[in-house]
C-alpha cells in the first residue's frame, strides 16, 4: 500500500525510543491494515482554532494524545519563562468528563511542573468557566482546560487562557506555536515535580459560586423565584458541579434535573450530540417539563460554557429559543438593570460577533451604549475588555449559544447565564408576562430580526479541500444578486476589505484577519460563511429583519422572514 513520503517522515520519527511502545505498535498496526486513518492522522499537526486545539484522540500529529499535549505544555512553558522572567509562573488546570480528560490534565500538570511552574489542577472535573475565574482568583499566569465543548464522545482538546482570564488572541497564539513547531518531542519534559503540583476544588467553588450569584442576581423577589418552576440537564456533563448549587444558594427552589443525564459520562449515551444548539439534546428536559408544568428549561454542553434554552410560548407550548434570541434577551434585560441603577454613564458597552445578529447593534444604540463586534469566537468579546481598560462591560454573547454576564469571567459563562435567564423568567412571570412575551414585545420596539444557520459538514482531506475551494469560488467570483436583492456591500475578513458593489469603493476593516465572507442585501439582509475552526464544517449565517408595529403581527411577519431565508438558500445553492 503506498503511503506518501511526508506522511512517512512524520511516522518514523514516532517510531523513535521516544515514543513508548503503544504508540508504536499502534502506528504499526495502522501502516499494514489502516493506510487511510494513518495519512489522516499524520498530514498535518493539530492547530489552534477560535475554541482552541480541538481533535480526535489518538496517535500522531493530527491527534489529542500526551505528546501532542506534552509539546504544546513544553512550548507554553517556555513561552511563560520568556514572557515573566525572575517572577513565580503559576498556572492553572481544569478538565471535563470527556474520555481521558483526567489523564491527559495530569500529564499537562506534570510537564508545567516539571519545568519549575506553580501548578492548581482541579481535583475533579469541572466548568471551563470556573477555570477562567480561577485564572484571576489564583493570579495564574496562564490557564488550561481539557474540553471539546460538544463534539462527539471521540474528540478531545486544549483550551488556553492568559493572566487576564481570557483566551490567547493574536499575537500570543502565534508566538506560542513558533515556540511549540521549533521543539522535538525528545524536549518535553514529563518527569513530573509533584511538590509543584497543587489540588484545588471547594474553596476555588464557593469563591465562583459567590462571584456568580453576585453578578448575575438582579433584586429578583423570593415569591418570584419559588413561584418559577425550572426544568435543568447537565446533558452527562460538567454543569452538574456547580449550576444545582447556584440556583439553590441564590433562592431558586423549584428545579427539577433530567436524573438520567445528571451522572457525567463522556459517551453521553442519551443523545446524538451533547449540543444544546441542537433541539435533539433536549428532548428529555422537554418531556420533565411538560409533566411537571415546568416554566422554562434550561440545558448546558458538557463543558457548561454553552446553554440551551426553552419557553412557553402564548399557546403555551415549549419552545426553543436560538442563540440570537437568548443573547438579547438577556443583553436587553442587563441593559434595563443597568439603566434603573443609574450606572450608563456613556462609557458602557456590549459584546457581539460578526455572525450574531445586528439586533445587538439596536439594543446598544436604544440605551447610549457601545456595540463592540468582533470575530467569532468568545476570546474576541474577552479581549474587548482587556483592551478598553476605560470602559465598563455590561455583557455579550454570540449566535451559538455562548454570554458573558460582566467581566468577573473571561470566556462564555452558562453558569452565570443559566442564573440570569431564570431571573429574566422569574421577574416576567411575576408581573403577569413571561421570557418569551419579553421578546415579542423587543422585536416591536427594536426590529424583527430572524437568524438561521446552516452547517455543511466536508470530513478528511478532501473535505477540508472542498471547502477551501467554497471559500474561493465565493471570493473570486462574489454574487452579485441573491434572491433577486443586489449585493450591495462585501466585508472579506482575510483580505481586511469592505467592498461597495454599487461605488466600487473599499475601505478597510479594523479587525484580526480571518476567513469570513459577508454579503449585505439591498433589503438589509446578511449573508455570512465561515469555515469551522475547530470542526471540518463551512457554516453559512444568513439574518433577515423586518419592521411590525405590534405583538399581534409577529406570525404573519414569521413566515414571511421564513420564507425568505429558505429563498436565500435555494438561490445560494445550498439547500
Amino acid at each position: 500500500m503506498y503511503i506518501p513520503q511526508n506522511i512517512l517522515d512524520a511516522v518514523n520519527i514516532w517510531l523513535t525510543p521516544t515514543f513508548d511502545s503503544k504508540t508504536q505498535d499502534a502506528i504499526k498496526e495502522m501502516m499494514t491494515s489502516s493506510p487511510k486513518e494513518l495519512e489522516d492522522s499524520f498530514y498535518k499537526n493539530l492547530e489552534f482554532g477560535t475554541g482552541g486545539m480541538r481533535g480526535i484522540m489518538g496517535v500522531g500529529t493530527n491527534r489529542i494524545n500526551q505528546y501532542t499535549l506534552g509539546k504544546n505544555t513544553q512550548g507554553l512553558s517556555d513561552y511563560l519563562h520568556k514572557s515573566f522572567p525572575n517572577q513565580e509562573i503559576k498556572v492553572a488546570i481544569a478538565y471535563d468528563c470527556r474520555h481521558n480528560s483526567d489523564t491527559l490534565a495530569k500529564v499537562v500538570a506534570n510537564v508545567f511542573s516539571a519545568n519549575g511552574i506553580k501548578v492548581f489542577l482541579f481535583s475533579d472535573m469541572r466548568p471551563t468557566p470556573e477555570l477562567s475565574f480561577a485564572v484571576k482568583y489564583l493570579g495564574c499566569k496562564a490557564g488550561i482546560v481539557l474540553t471539546a465543548s460538544h463534539n462527539p464522545p471521540e474528540y478531545n482538546g486544549y483550551k488556553v487562557y492568559w493572566e487576564d482570564g481570557g483566551q490567547l488572541v493574536p499575537p500570543q497564539d502565534n508566538e506560542i506555536i513558533q515556540v511549540i513547531d521549533a521543539l522535538n518531542y525528545d524536549q518535553i519534559k514529563f518527569e513530573a515535580n509533584e511538590n509543584l503540583i497543587e489540588y484545588i476544588d471547594i474553596k476555588i467553588d464557593e469563591a465562583f459560586i459567590s462571584s456568580t450569584i453576585e453578578n448575575a442576581s438582579f433584586n429578583t423577589s423570593a415569591t418570584a423565584k419559588e413561584n418559577l418552576k425550572i426544568v435543568f440537564t447537565s446533558l452527562h456533563g460538567t454543569s452538574i458541579k456547580l449550576i444545582p448549587d447556584v440556583l439553590e444558594k441564590a433562592g431558586y427552589k423549584n428545579v427539577q434535573i433530567v436524573p438520567e443525564q445528571a451522572i457525567p459520562d463522556g459517551n453521553f449515551p442519551t443523545v446524538k450530540s451533547p449540543n444544546p444548539e441542537e433541539p435533539e439534546a433536549l428532548t428529555m428536559a422537554l418531556a420533565l417539563a411538560d409533566k411537571t408544568n415546568a416554566d422554562i428549561v434550561v440545558g448546558t454542553d458538557p463543558d457548561s460554557d454553552r446553554l440551551g434554552v426553552a419557553v412557553r410560548n402564548t399557546e403555551g407550548e415549549l419552545i426553543l429559543l436560538n442563540g440570537n434570541q437568548t443573547m438579547v434577551v438577556m443583553t436587553h434585560f442587563l441593559l434595563q438593570q443597568w439603566k434603573k441603577q443609574n450606572k450608563i454613564t456613556g462609557s458602557e458597552f456590549i459584546g457581539s460577533t460578526i455572525v450574531s445578529t445586528p439586533m445587538m447593534l439596536e439594543l446598544a444604540s436604544a440605551y447610549y451604549v457601545e456595540c463592540k463586534v468582533g470575530l467569532t469566537g468568545f476570546k474576541w468579546i474577552a479581549k474587548m475588555i482587556k483592551d478598553f481598560p476605560n470602559q465598563k462591560f455590561i455583557g455579550g454573547g454570540e449566535e451559538s449559544f455562548g454570554f458573558m454576564v460582566g467581566d468577573a469571567v473571561r470566556d462564555k459563562d452558562a453558569v452565570a447565564a443559566t442564573l440570569l435567564v431564570c431571573e429574566i423568567a422569574a421577574q416576567a412571570k411575576e408581573k403577569g408576562s413571561s421570557l418569551y412575551q419579553e421578546l415579542l414585545q423587543m422585536y416591536v420596539d427594536f426590529g424583527f430580526y430572524k437568524e438561521h444557520l446552516i452547517s455543511i459538514t466536508k470530513k478528511g482531506i478532501e473535505g477540508s479541500n472542498e471547502i477551501k475551494q467554497m471559500m474561493i469560488d465565493l471570493r473570486e467570483n462574489p454574487l452579485k444578486e441573491i434572491n433577486g436583492e443586489r449585493v450591495v456591500f462585501i466585508e472579506d475578513y482575510q483580505n481586511s476589505t469592505a467592498k461597495n458593489l454599487f461605488t466600487d469603493d473599499i475601505e478597510p476593516l479594523n479587525i484580526p484577519k480571518s476567513n469570513v465572507l459577508i454579503y449585505y442585501l439591498e433589503d438589509g439582509s446578511k449573508i455570512c460563511a465561515r469555515p469551522s475552526g475547530t470542526e471540518p464544517k463551512i457554516k453559512f449565517y444568513f439574518s433577515v429583519n423586518c419592521a411590525i408595529q405590534n405583538v399581534s403581527e409577529v406570525p404573519e411577519a414569521e413566515t414571511h422572514l421564513d420564507n425568505k431565508i429558505k429563498n436565500i438558500i435555494v438561490s445560494m445553492n445550498l439547500n
